[in-house]
Formats: structure tokens, C-alpha cells, sequence
């Protein structure tokens, strides 16, 4: 795909949403770094229905080690793999006190060294908390990405360094919402909804939908 294409693409999602976010409720870094946690292989309205009551009543790294594994489990066993990521959010949630303050560190080693905190999860802390221009390449922006054209790669990473060398500059703090969202709601697995799609002009799938 050649750069104005490229650009045009971004230009678009911009003008139609110009302050994209994260579907994930959070007030906190720490909120956020739970939640991103929390939403492994889970949809991010089940994490919210969870955290709407868990934030309630414990949103701090000392109020979470002190609730326990047992007691986290009972606020998001409706979550995917709850027993693990109650294990995680506690580990986590102690060695941030340990470690760091109980502050969630604006570095990516650091938090990749937090249990249950992958790339993934970093680059999603890193932008959305701390403004940093990363690009978190979920299931939807690895086929967005792919589909389109616009950074193909045979894996998350090197999706992630194509979006991060190919994106311009001043659309790469937005980039990572732009596309979760456009392959949550438009471009979505099993029919792309091509006929509404706003970069269907621009994107490079050769068998695109019709209504």
C-alpha cells in the first residue's frame, strides 16, 4: 500500500472519530492495567460489568492484596480464565507495591516483568494511560491490518513494527483505537461489512462484500 493511501485511510477514521478511546471503563492507570488484564480472551462488556462493582470497592494495588485471590474470584468469575487472572491481578498488584510505590510504571520492561502483562498489554497501558505512540495488535487489528493491506504481517509483531514504521506520525497515538474499532464494529472476521465501511475505496481485500 503506497503512503497517500496509507495517510487517506487515517485521515478518514480521524475526521469521523477524532477522539477515539478505549471500550475498557477505567479513572486510573492502575484501573486500566487490571482491566487490560482482565480482558485476555474476554469480551470488554463482560470486564466492564465486572469492574463497574470490583472498582467499588477495591481500586488500589494495597486494596487488592489485601482482598486476595479468593476474594477477586468472586467479582470476575464471569470472566474467561478467572482463577489465573485473579492469581495474576494479585502477583501483579503486590510487586507494583514492592517495586514500584504502588504506581503502574510508564516502561515497557517494567510492566512486561508484571504477571499476566504481555506485549500486548503493555503497549495498551503505555498509550492509553501514558500517551505513548504504541500499537497494541490484538485478533482485530492483526486482520484489519492484514485484510486491508495496510501493514500485512504473518504475526502480531510484525504487524506491530509495519503499523509503528508505515503509520504517519501525527495519526500514530490514535491508530491502535482506530483499528480495534473499524474491526470490532465494521471489519469484523466472518462478512466484512464492506457497503459501509468509510476506506472501502482505499482498502486492498479483493473479495469484498456486497449488500
Amino acid at each position: 500500500m503506497n503512503p497517500a493511501k496509507r495517510r487517506e485511510i487515517y485521515r478518514r477514521f480521524r475526521a469521523a472519530n477524532p477522539n477515539p478511546a478505549t471500550e475498557l471503563k477505567y479513572r486510573t492507570p492502575y484501573e486500566l492495567l487490571v482491566a487490560v488484564v482482565l480482558s485476555a480472551q474476554a469480551t470488554d462488556k463482560s470486564v466492564n460489568l465486572a469492574t463497574d462493582v470490583l472498582y467499588q470497592k477495591v481500586n488500589t494495588p494495597r486494596e487488592m492484596v489485601k482482598l486476595g485471590v479468593a476474594g477477586l474470584e468472586d467479582y470476575i468469575k464471569r470472566i474467561g480464565l478467572f482463577r489465573t487472572k485473579a492469581k495474576n491481578v494479585i502477583a501483579l498488584s503486590k510487586m507494583l507495591m514492592d517495586e514500584h510505590g504502588g504506581e503502574v510504571p510508564a516502561d515497557r520492561e517494567a510492566l512486561e516483568r508484571l504477571p499476566g502483562v504481555g506485549r500486548k498489554t503493555a503497549n495498551v497501558v503505555l498509550n492509553t494511560a501514558f500517551g505513548q505512540p504504541t500499537v497494541a495488535v490484538d485478533t482485530h487489528i492483526f486482520r484489519v491490518a492484514n485484510r486491508t493491506g495496510l501493514a500485512p504481517g504473518k504475526d502480531p509483531r510484525e504487524v506491530e513494527d509495519r503499523l509503528v514504521k508505515f503509520t504517519p506520525p501525527e495519526f500514530l497515538q490514535n491508530a491502535h483505537h482506530w483499528l480495534i474499532l473499524h474491526g470490532r464494529y465494521v471489519c469484523i472476521a466472518r462478512k466484512p461489512g464492506c457497503p459501509e465501511c468509510l476506506i472501502r475505496d482505499l482498502c486492498e481485500y479483493r473479495q469484498k462484500t456486497k449488500a
